[in-house]
């Protein structure tokens, strides 16, 4: 085995120079495989840079390893072959001032203009800010983009939303009422969720990950506990697995049935939206009954799987005729049909370009899915989810409709298994005289879900890096707009229903 390679039971690690890391990265797109996720990490003796690529079906992960000086921080820049990368490198440059030389667009992500300059949160000599002169004035102008011409003017929206939604502003330039450019401006709820976890004890982590995005409360527990678990060694039953499963599933129905009438509501069809959320509440209480907890906290833990209840296959196959006859009456009408039918196309090419994930990329004619290509149970393997080709909000609202049935469809094949109402597996002893790693990818609500664990010698977590789908679907939002008209943004937002608290960490 060359010294420069690892391979864990689920990975492949290679150690790489910064005059190869492109190539690699090129071979590695070419085979199929996906950047998953980019990690800065500050060591003692400098910076290191993970890179994990992933692909399925089979199953395949691997990580490139990038170190650099502590003195002169810089790596090459993939954003020429990876859009995705593109992005992973300003916010390690934000965070932990790394530089990816011959980016070509190097400015900030994450940090907004009124952050202290030189200042990176996640190093570990990052100090207070106010040694770097402090944060500065918030009305600090952003530099958007300015698009000029003839009867061109500009829409703010934003950060501040009408409701519940949370804080993103959008810049419109705009000819009349059609969209030219649209940019998103977000991380206002930026947390350090990441650098809250360093040095915490796992549990205390485990309530971290599931109020990453509150409405996908099980798909980040259940990534972080595949990341421990794969990092510890920690061999977990097959029955865990299957309740993990079902569970990962009720969060899966209760949010596409709240998307569903949300859309409907979007067009001024609220008869549609008040039966939805008619089904939601039914939902939420079965997700009640079965774990405790309308929001789904608590079902999963570090191998340990637990429920109250199950749900029957009779009760939730007749929750998903009630939501087909809804959009069915919905789709009906001439209205809502010609609203959704046609607006905002996402293309197959540009989604694949963008790296989409999810519905959005699944109602673009991506048939990506992390249950089938990264499944931590097998029974997973044959799920069917819905696949579109229009890519537009109608296409949007089908493929949530068809995730609807394939969820309770798979929910069965996984009942007929007979699962006990907890499983979970002896905590295996922890080896001290090395550090470990693991990555855990599950297919979320929104899409797939990846986070990678590195432990201290001691089990705290020295390291926890998370990507919601929504960092990688928020930027495929504009493309979609283009042309369209300003009327169609809300409804078109709603289609997408992105995460911003997900993305902004």
């Amino acid at each position: 085995m060359s010294p420069d390679v690892r391979t864990y039971p689920n990975r492949r690690q290679v150690t790489v120079n910064a005059g190869s890391l492109v190539q690699r990265a090129k071979e590695l797109l070419d085979q199929g495989f996906r950047l998953a996720l980019m990690s800065g990490h500050d060591d003692p003796d400098g910076f290191r840079v993970v890179y994990l690529f992933v692909a399925g079906d089979p199953d395949r992960r691997v990580e490139l390893v990038l170190k650099t000086s502590r003195s002169e921080p810089r790596i090459p820049s993939l954003a020429a072959v990876s859009f995705p990368a593109g992005r992973f490198e300003r916010e390690l440059h934000d965070l932990f001032g790394i530089e990816a030389t011959g980016h070509p667009l190097p400015r900030r992500l994450v940090t907004h203009q009124h952050w202290p300059e030189g200042w990176y949160p996640m190093r570990r000599d990052a100090g207070d800010p106010s040694e770097y002169g402090g944060f500065g004035d918030v009305d600090v102008p952003y530099p958007f983009l300015t698009v000029d011409g003839a009867g061109v003017y500009e829409i703010p929206v934003g950060p501040i939303h009408a409701g519940l939604i949370e804080p993103g502003h959008f810049r419109f330039s705009v000819v009349g009422e059609t969209i030219l450019k649209l940019k998103a401006r977000l991380w206002f709820v930026h947390k350090g969720i990441e650098k809250l976890a360093e040095g915490k004890q796992v549990d205390d982590v485990l309530a971290l990950a599931e109020r990453v995005s509150g409405d996908t409360a099980v798909g980040h527990a259940l990534a972080f506990c595949l990341a421990l678990e794969e990092a510890r060694d920690w061999r977990v039953p097959p029955q865990t697995q299957v309740l993990r499963a079902i569970v990962l599933e009720l969060e899966r129905l209760y949010n596409h049935v709240t998307d569903i009438g949300a859309l409907c509501n979007d067009v001024g069809y609220g008869i549609a939206n008040a039966h939805a959320q008619r089904i939601r509440e039914r939902l939420l209480r079965l997700n009640k009954e079965v774990t405790g907890h309308r929001l789904l906290r608590g079902a999963v833990e570090p191998g340990v799987a637990r429920v109250r209840s199950l749900p029957t296959g009779e009760e939730l196959s007749a929750i998903a005729a009630d939501i087909q006859l809804i959009v069915d009456i919905a789709l009906g009408n001439s209205v809502v049909l010609d609203r959704m039918a046609g607006t905002a196309v996402l293309t197959k090419e540009q989604a694949q370009g963008i790296g989409t994930l999810g519905y959005v990329a699944r109602a673009s004619g991506l048939d990506l899915d992390a249950r089938r290509a990264h499944p931590f149970s097998p029974l997973t393997r044959g799920v069917m989810a819905a696949v579109h080709t229009d890519g537009d909000v109608l296409s949007r609202l089908r493929t949530r409709v068809g995730e609807i049935h394939a969820s309770v469809a798979l929910i069965g094949q996984l009942l007929a298994t007979r699962p006990p109402l907890s499983a979970e597996a002896a905590e295996p002893s922890y080896l001290a005289a090395r550090r470990s790693s693991g990555v855990g990818l599950v297919e979320g609500w929104r899409g797939t879900i990846t986070q990678r664990v590195e432990l201290a010698p001691d089990g705290t977590v020295a390291r926890w890096k998370i990507v919601d789908p929504s960092f990688f679907n928020w930027p495929a939002l504009p493309v979609a707009l283009a042309d369209t008209i300003v009327p169609d943004f809300p409804l078109t937002n709603k289609s997408f229903n992105l995460s911003y608290a997900g993305n902004d960490l």
